[in-house]
């Protein structure tokens, strides 16, 4: 009974695995990708447990054993993808960022495997400010600030537009707070009291109120720095692209939908996350209804040539945002002359740099580092 009890277990390890290498189903629950690709490396201890005990208690029957090996074999080697894919990609990232944004000194590879049980960074002090009627956001001061006023990173959360706040990895702005960037966690209305281009308006009202208030708060009103994550990253890339202001020195975009027109087209209702339900109730309806908001909020329509440098991180397995958004905007960029860098992750989905020190997360700090060192110095 053992035996079989094992090899069941370890046919569930394995679909695990596979979250790695196919995209997690609409039906599934696409953390569980989260947690094969960015923590697949800790896993990995649970095939090999798994093949050692079906081993030792093989017994006269060997065939289940034998099952549970090569089962088990598979499931390694597919929690260890993302570690082989991270030192590839991480071997040419630096001449990438190099070419596009200029060389900086990070101090670190772009990939190690000892950065896979990397520690904590300190907390930085964190003040609540509120900048426009019922809008908040969290401001960090970054580490060692001294008497020059520091960058600025402005970070809009995701969530749907319907959901999410400016608490959202938290962990990250310390982190960023450490490397000695100031860092404004904003707040922006939500769907579907309120519509596009609401968040756009709150977005550009935190901007103003960061630089009127750049002396009190220890940071220089001439190098900001949007960062956006998923919903947020479009509301960040569209900002970026359309306010025309030479104090946005940079843009990163992560796993962000840049094209709600190709967005609404290739969605389905029933998808992970009713992501046509999404759009109407934050756009005001279907695009033949609101065909202006849908163009309005779509920074692949909005880039120029004198757009801010740019740099995008997408996981190529992504459930909730179509990998080709950002593939697609990359194309755009290139096509206006924009200096950008896009890291495209194979083994990821969404939200990969929840955990820092995992392939994705490390990549994308990495990245980030020297995009930031790059464009604000």
């Amino acid at each position: 009974m053992l035996r079989w009890s094992l090899l069941s277990f370890a046919l569930l390890v394995l679909a695990m695995g596979l979250l790695t290498v196919v995209r997690s189903p609409d039906w599934s629950q696409w953390r569980l990708a989260v947690l094969a690709g960015e923590y697949g490396y800790a896993l990995a201890f649970v095939p090999l447990g798994l093949a050692a005990l079906a081993w030792s208690t093989r017994g006269s029957n060997p065939l289940p054993a034998i099952a549970t090996l090569l089962i088990s074999a598979i499931a390694l080697g597919l929690f260890l993808k993302p570690v082989i894919e991270a030192t590839r990609i991480a071997r040419d990232l630096p001449d990438r960022l190099a070419a596009a944004f200029d060389r900086v000194e990070v101090g670190r590879p772009a990939f190690a495997l000892t950065g896979l049980v990397g520690g904590s960074v300190p907390r930085a002090a964190v003040e609540t400010r509120t900048f426009a009627e019922g809008l908040m956001l969290d401001y960090y001061r970054p580490a060692g600030a001294g008497s020059r006023p520091a960058p600025c990173v402005v970070v809009v959360h995701g969530g749907g537009w319907d959901s999410g706040d400016r608490k959202q990895l938290a962990g990250f702005n310390h982190w960023l707070a450490s490397r000695g960037y100031a860092v404004a966690a904003i707040s922006y209305r939500l769907a579907p009291a309120f519509q596009w281009p609401a968040p756009r308006d709150d977005t550009l009202a935190a901007i103003v109120y960061l630089k009127a208030h750049a002396g009190e708060l220890g940071l220089d009103p001439g190098r900001l720095v949007l960062l956006g994550r998923s919903a947020g990253g479009q509301i960040a890339e569209v900002v970026a692209y359309t306010a025309r202001d030479p104090a946005i020195r940079g843009l990163v975009g992560l796993y962000a939908p840049s094209d709600l027109n190709f967005g609404y087209a290739h969605a389905w209702e029933d998808d992970a996350i009713k992501s046509p339900t999404l759009m109407r109730q934050y756009l005001g309806g279907p695009p033949e209804k609101a065909q202006a908001n849908y163009d309005g909020a779509s920074a692949l329509q909005q880039v120029t040539a004198g757009a801010p440098p740019t740099l995008l991180v997408h996981g190529q397995l992504d459930g909730l945002v179509w990998h080709r958004h950002s593939e697609r905007l990359a194309a755009r960029l290139t096509e206006r002359g924009v200096r950008h860098v896009f890291v495209s992750l194979p083994w990821a989905t969404h939200a990969f740099e929840v955990n820092r020190h995992g392939p994705g997360g490390q990549l994308t700090t990495y990245a980030i580092e020297w995009f930031l060192a790059a464009v604000t110095r």
